[in-house]
């Protein structure tokens, strides 16, 4: 399996683009969240700029995800290896420290709603967008919700003292990849680029092409960058 994806002709662009445009502001939110977490740097990320800087991100990844979905021919595969990078991903961050594990994030979430898509496949559009919105809802509604127990914690119901450093739970967040199903079948139903111009090659198409190995390395890296600078103060 190559590391690094090479521009094909039959690539749909702008998703690679997009992608890479959530890359960076995934990084950026990454070194905020590593600033205040781990170095004590005295930044919020859970409202102003940096928070809807996150969720732009993470609202992109999802989306995006949901269309590819539609273009792919080995979703289960797909989704089943990303799960279990996933899973790596959480043993590896429990070992480091449980304040930092990660139980349910973003890469669990995609890896999951990439092996149910069968099962969304021929389900009509309206219906889709229906059941879309009653997962959004509902898992809006779970955050109000407290349990003496974190077994569902997939589905959002959790107890006062679950963590996940990384945390996006099948409710709400999988009804942002069923209406990316739905975009898909209607924008891409051709399975072509929609737009009447091509980029030349550049970074965020790279970046968005490769976004899976950018994502497992892209925390060390930023770790040892900013270990770095901080002794060096």
């Amino acid at each position: 399996m190559e590391l690094i994806k090479k521009y094909k002709s039959d690539r749909i662009w702008e998703l690679d683009f997009l992608r890479g445009i959530a890359l960076v502001l995934m990084i950026y939110f990454h070194v905020i969240f590593d600033l205040v977490d781990i170095f004590g740097v005295k930044i919020s990320y859970t409202n102003g700029i940096n928070y809807f800087i996150g969720k732009i991100s993470v609202i992109l990844f999802i989306f995006i995800s949901g269309i590819s979905s539609t273009l792919s021919k080995s979703n289960l595969k797909r989704g089943a290896q990303v799960f279990a990078i996933a899973m790596g991903i959480t043993v590896v961050t429990h070992l480091v420290g449980n304040d930092l594990g990660v139980k349910f994030g973003i890469l669990h979430l995609l890896g999951i709603c990439m092996i149910l898509y069968g099962l969304f496949k021929k389900v009509d559009s309206r219906i889709l967008v229906i059941l879309g919105l009653v997962i959004i809802l509902a898992g809006l509604y779970f955050e109000g919700i407290t349990l003496g127990n974190d077994y569902l914690f997939m589905f959002n119901l959790i107890s006062p003292n679950f963590t996940s450093s990384d945390y996006y739970p099948l409710f709400p967040w999988m009804g942002i990849f069923l209406f990316g199903l739905v975009g898909g079948r209607y924008v891409y139903r051709d399975r072509k680029s929609i737009l009447g111009f091509k980029l030349k090659d550049n970074p965020l198409l790279m970046a968005g092409r490769n976004t899976l190995m950018i994502y497992i390395i892209h925390q060390p890296i930023i770790l040892l960058i900013l270990t770095g600078i901080f002794k060096l103060k």
